[in-house]
């Protein structure tokens, strides 16, 4: 019989138990089994050839135990290329991307087709102004007669607001070539009209003469003038 007192400082009083082990008569009727134990051992593999790849690296890199000094120089050679010739792509993509962003903002075709305007002088009569539409603004073309330019010729200087002589606003004297804005406030004038047999504006009074100037009324300055040349002595080109 044996006796057990366990003893504990959270278990108060203390505790005893007892355990008897009684022999039996009783056989068993089957003998155990033995089972076999076995042991598993696995060996690695030693025939095994690790891949040589000797004949793949540069003959400066082949002794691991060398240090690696006379590949500096062609290593460097080798990254001065590469850089070198991804600054080229990259500023060959950079100048491609703005190119198409300029083309993009630049003038369409339609645009591009208004902005010269061709004009056959023979069809307009001496003494007659004919009004054209370029780039959205009206444009006086005058065939002058030989009295309106001995008129304008003989303008002092000392009358015009605007001082300009008739011979720098022409380029032959018998024809006038002017954009019909009003310099005041952009309205358009009224050709062979006002004091000044010119051009008239009747919304605030300006009167300009057979040059372009501006003679009477709040206009500050003479009608502008584009750019033209004549191609051929029927031919006009404005713009």
């Amino acid at each position: 019989m044996i006796n057990v007192v366990s003893k504990s400082a959270n278990l108060s009083p203390y505790l005893k138990a007892t355990s008897q082990a009684v022999a039996s008569s009783v056989k068993p009727l089957v003998k155990p089994a033995v089972i076999p134990v076995t042991t598993q051992v696995r060996w690695a593999h030693t025939d095994i050839q690790v891949p040589d790849f000797s004949s793949y690296r540069r003959k400066a890199t082949r002794d691991p135990t060398s240090k690696n000094v006379n590949s500096d120089e062609s290593r460097k050679a080798f990254t001065y290329l590469i850089v070198g010739g991804g600054a080229v792509a990259t500023a060959y993509a950079a100048k491609t991307v703005v190119r198409q962003l300029v083309s993009t903002m630049s003038a369409s075709a339609d645009v591009l087709a208004l902005a010269k305007i061709e004009v056959k002088l023979s069809a307009i009569p001496e003494g007659k102004s004919v009004t054209f539409k370029w780039r959205g603004k009206p444009l006086f073309i005058r065939h002058r007669t030989a009295q309106e330019i001995e008129t304008e010729r003989g303008v002092p200087l000392a009358e015009l607001r605007d001082p300009q002589h008739d011979n720098d606003r022409v380029q032959k004297p018998e024809w006038l070539v002017l954009i019909g804005v009003c310099t005041h406030l952009g309205c358009v004038p009224i050709a062979n009209a006002g004091d000044f047999g010119g051009y008239y504006c009747p919304c605030h009074g300006s009167h300009y003469d057979a040059s372009g100037r501006i003679r009477k009324g709040p206009a500050p300055l003479n009608l502008e003038i584009p750019t033209y040349e004549f191609q051929t002595e029927e031919l006009l080109v404005v713009g």
